[in-house]
Parts: structure tokens; sequence; C-alpha cells
């Protein structure tokens, strides 16, 4: 987990930031402003419906029940007064919570939708830096426990309605009893500032845990392959059950203190109001009579100013919970990582593939550059090949020609304009990019090789898929071109997925292609199979070839080596020979182990 990450859960927000991002999350819900109108009217309603239905109840047992004298006609008028009030404060319930619980599902959809589109706006710099479990879990667990949040809004208002509502209709009945009454506010609001105090802390170490389990799982489900090929299974089990271990201690804390802070003390002081009504009501008796239904009604609305404190104090523990997934998630909206910045002018076309670089320099982080003073030019047509050992910069190469990330110094060039002069869709659309290891979607064989291009027409998925042979194994499927892909295209070997990946690449026709060691995990069979489609695809195309097995490059027009960030040797493939100097002792070495 990374330390930005980290340090949100134990940090204290101002009340200034508080309400800044309280803000910024109401300004989603807010986008629905009659969801919120109509919910605080049928609230209203309801609170009103809930007074008439005890009104009833009192004048049947003050003016006929204690009579003893009621008739037939009466009682089931009042019975049908009663049902017809329960039935109206049903519906006014249910469509209040409704209208406001869809304004807040449309609220989180909007919410998650800007927040997705952001996520995949960013540039690779926060991918490196921010592990995927962390991302997922600010996508799903933050914007859905936001859920809480929102409702505790809904919560202040029906609650703030449920007591003016009754404290009105108390005041009108008996003032100096209503003033008694009022007594137990601020001792609510003492006990729900200390309810707020710790639960805020041990919601953020239970949604710390929590985050930590995400983690946890995407880690082991995507590196599942080499933790039981280490035979690890029992070792991230055990640390998985530690995590998981912690998240429970969290979450028990959360519910020892719901236990104790929320309805039972809520309902202790309930206890103590109703007993204050009877013991205030038993005193006045000596001197006058009480009616049974005046009893019962404040009784009733004493219950009812008592209960919203409860509804509102649950959902108050989640405010701390909600401030922190906020706070998580506008930090990826404000994210200044984000892909190398463009200039584009208008008319620019890449439409011959030359490629140059004039003394470039670039690094991942400003202390330690990882490509100095590169230099070289790919003319329309001709093939580049980048040769060195592990990290001496050749990826990097393609990660600044792909515009993954933002070079320091010097200048890239494609058809002699700067690069940061054409639209970033121009470059996508005419670099086409095979890595080593190729990702297959979810769904079927042409819509891996189409990748959400409708434009793309079924015979040129056929003729690309004819280019790199992939027809061959294509054609012998079941379903041929519409054959389901399962999850990372687990039912095809190594080589056919690659086979796929360059069909891929080839169906859009790109001027420039690249291959980042595109076949070092093919077998040698697979290989020469791909080799053979390599001249049909290079045909009109500036290549650009990252190539471990030199065998593949023997007849490139160029050839860089590399190390240590910098072009240590130039030429092709005889002249370097004859040089015998790096490249040559590289060459014999994989020559003599063959």
């Amino acid at each position: 987990m990374d330390s930005q990450e980290e340090s949100v859960w134990t940090k204290h927000f101002t009340l200034k930031e508080q309400f800044h991002i309280i803000g910024r999350l109401n300004h989603y819900l807010l986008k629905y402003p009659w969801h919120l109108v109509i919910s605080v009217v049928l609230g209203i309603a309801s609170s009103i419906t809930y007074i008439e239905m005890m009104t009833v109840i009192q004048n049947l047992l003050d003016h006929h029940l204690s009579q003893g004298q009621t008739a037939t006609k009466i009682l089931l008028n009042f019975t049908l007064s009663y049902l017809t009030f329960v039935i109206i404060r049903v519906i006014t319930q249910y469509i209040s919570a409704f209208v406001y619980y869809n304004g807040m599902e449309r609220a989180k959809q909007d919410l998650r939708k800007t927040l997705y589109h952001k996520i995949m706006k960013l540039g690779m710099t926060f991918f490196d830096r921010v592990p995927s479990g962390s991302i997922v879990s600010r996508l799903v667990n933050d914007t859905e426990s936001l859920n809480d949040f929102w409702y505790l809004f809904y919560a202040i208002i029906a609650g703030i309605v449920s007591i003016i509502t009754s404290l009105i209709t108390l005041w009108l009945k008996n003032s100096t009893l209503t003033i008694y009454l009022m007594c137990f506010i601020p001792i609510i609001l003492i006990i729900a500032r200390i309810y707020f105090y710790v639960s805020t802390k041990n919601y953020r170490q239970m949604r710390q845990r929590l985050s930590e389990i995400n983690v946890k799982i995407s880690e082991s489900v995507e590196g599942i392959n080499i933790i039981q090929q280490f035979r690890q299974e029992k070792r991230i089990a055990k640390e998985f059950n530690k995590t998981n271990n912690d998240y429970y201690q969290a979450r028990k804390n959360v519910i020892k203190m719901n236990a104790l802070l929320l309805a039972p003390i809520i309902n202790l002081l309930n206890g103590l109001a109703n007993a204050l009504i009877l013991s205030y009501f038993g005193i006045i008796s000596f001197q006058n009579t009480i009616e049974v239904g005046y009893v019962f009604l404040f009784v009733n609305l004493a219950s009812n100013f008592f209960n919203p404190f409860v509804n509102i104090m649950d959902v108050l523990s989640t405010f701390q919970d909600g401030i922190v997934s906020g706070s998580r998630i506008f930090r990826i909206m404000d994210s200044n990582i984000k892909n190398p910045v463009q200039h584009p002018k208008t008319g620019f076309k890449i439409t011959r593939g030359k490629v140059e670089f004039r003394h470039v320099t670039f690094a991942y982080n400003d202390n330690d550059p990882v490509l100095k003073d590169i230099s070289f030019v790919v003319e329309p047509g001709q093939s580049l090949a980048l040769v060195g050992h592990t990290g001496s910069g050749k990826s990097s190469i393609i990660n600044v020609l792909m515009r993954f990330y933002e070079f320091g110094s010097g200048q890239v060039l494609i058809d002699d304009q700067d690069i940061r002069d054409y639209p970033i869709e121009e470059i996508r659309k005419n670099i086409g990019l095979v890595l080593q290891d190729s990702f297959i979607f979810y769904g079927d064989i042409k819509f891996n090789i189409r990748m959400f291009n409708d434009k793309i027409s079924d015979s040129q998925v056929k003729e690309a898929a004819e280019i790199v042979q992939a027809d061959q194994f294509i054609e012998q499927l079941p379903q041929k071109y519409n054959e389901r892909v399962i999850e990372g295209g687990k039912q095809f070997s190594t080589g056919e997925k690659q086979l796929l990946a360059f069909a891929r690449t080839i169906v859009t026709n790109p001027k420039i292609l690249v291959l980042d060691e595109a076949t070092a995990n093919i077998d040698t069979q697979t290989e020469e199979q791909i080799q053979n489609s390599l001249a049909a695809m290079k045909n009109g195309r500036t290549t650009i070839a990252i190539a471990h097995r030199l065998s593949t490059i023997v007849d490139a027009d160029q050839i860089l080596v590399l190390d240590n960030g910098q072009i240590i040797e130039a030429g092709n493939h005889k002249s370097l020979i004859k040089k015998d100097g790096y490249y040559a002792r590289m060459f014999k070495l994989q020559h003599s182990n063959t």
C-alpha cells in the first residue's frame, strides 16, 4: 500500500477540509434537487400523519373507551381513520425514501463514472505508484460507502422534521413538561459528540483494514500462478488470515461501540423521559383528573422525539468514513499525474512514419535519468532494433515514443514534426504496439482483434488474422472468430495469444510498428510462423523492435546497442559484427549456446 494512502487513514481533517469534501460530494447529490425536495416534503407529511395517528388514539381513549359506552359504529370509524393515516404514512415514508435513495444512487453512479474516466486518463506514473487493489478499493468500496454518508443528510432532515413537529405538538399540549423534555437535548448532544469522536478512530481503522484486504486479494489473484509455483499458499493464506483478523478486530470495536452508545443509551434516556412524564402527570393527578389518552399522546410523542437521535447517531458513525472515502476519491480526482500534454495543431497527420530522437533525456523520477542524450533517425519503411541488457533503456525509448511518459530535454519527431504537435488519437492510431505479455480480454476473438472499434469490419478482422497467420488456429476452433475467450485467454497458448495481439495491432494499419520483445515468450515453431508474417507486416511501415534473440534482427536496417541509458554502438548487423564490440560478443555468446 502506498504511503499516501496509508497516511489518509491517520490524518486529522480540519473543519475547513471536512466542509470542502462535503461540498464536493454533495455537488453530485445536488444535481438531482427534486429528489431532495420531494423527500423533505413527504418527510414532513409523514411526521404530521404520525401526530394525527396518535391524536386519533387519544380521542378514542379519552372520549369513548374511558366512558365504557363505545358504539360499534364509532369504534369502526376510529379504526378506519387510524388505518387511513397508517396507510398514508407508509406511502409517504416509502416514496420519500425511494426518491432520495434513487437520487443518491444516481449521484453515486455519476461520481463513479467521473472517477473511472479520470483513472483512464491518468499517466503511467500513477499506476507505477498506486497498487491496483487500492485503485479498485477506491472505485468500488469508497464510492459504495458514500451511501451511508449521503443517507446521513436524509436522516438529519427527517429527524429534525420529526423532532420539531413533536416538540411543537408537545408545547401546544403542555409547555412546562416540554421544557423539561428539552433538557435532555444537551445530554444527547454530549453523547453524540463522544460517539462521533470514538467512532471516527474506530471506523478509520476498520476502513484501513478493509483496504488492506482488497490489496491482498488483488495481489493473490493476479499472482496465483507464482504463488502456487513456489508453494507459498500457506504463507500467503497466513498473511491474509492476519489481515482478515485485524479487520475483524476493528469491526468488533465498531460493534461494541455501537452496542453501547447507540440505541441502548438513547432508549435509556427515552425511558427516563417517560418516567418524568408519568411522574409529572402523577403529581398533577392528585389535584386534577388526567385523561389516559393525554398521557398516551405525550409518551408516544416523546418516543418520536428521541427515536430520530438513534437514526442520526447510527449514520453519524459513518460520517468520518465518508469524509475519508471522499478524501481518497478526490485524491485521485485532483491528481496531476496525467498523460503527457499534447499541443495539437490543426491538420497534422502521420503519413510516412519517419521517427527521430534528438538528444532526448528521460527519467521516471528527477534523480535517476534512464535515457541520456539519445539521438537516432528511422526513415519511413526502415527497421530499427534496440538491444542491450535489462535496464539499459530499451523499453524507456518505447514509452517515450508512445507518449506514456513525458521526456525531459531534447525532441521527438514523427515525419519531421514535434510529437507533441499531433493529437494523441493520431499517435495511438498510427503507432501499433505489441508487448511481450499480451493481455487478452474476456469476450470473443473478433472482439479482441477489433478492440471496441466498430468501424473495423469482420473481413478486416479476418484479413489481419491471415497476415499474422493467426487464422491457422482460429479456423480450427468450433466457433472460429466467434469463439468465446475466458479471462486472460487461458485456453490459448502463449504463442496463440501473441498472434492475436499481432492481429489486433495490424488491423488498424499503423504507419509505425513497435515490437517490445514481442517474440520473447514464443516457442521456436511459432516464432518462425510470426517471422514469416513480419515481412508482410513491415512492408511500408517503420518498425522499431526490442529483441533479446539477436537472430531475429539480423535483417534490421539499424541496430542500436544501449547500455546504462546511452547508445554505445550503432550500425547494421554486418558492421557491428565486423566492429567486434559489445554487440558482436552478445551475438557470438547466443550463437554458441544454440
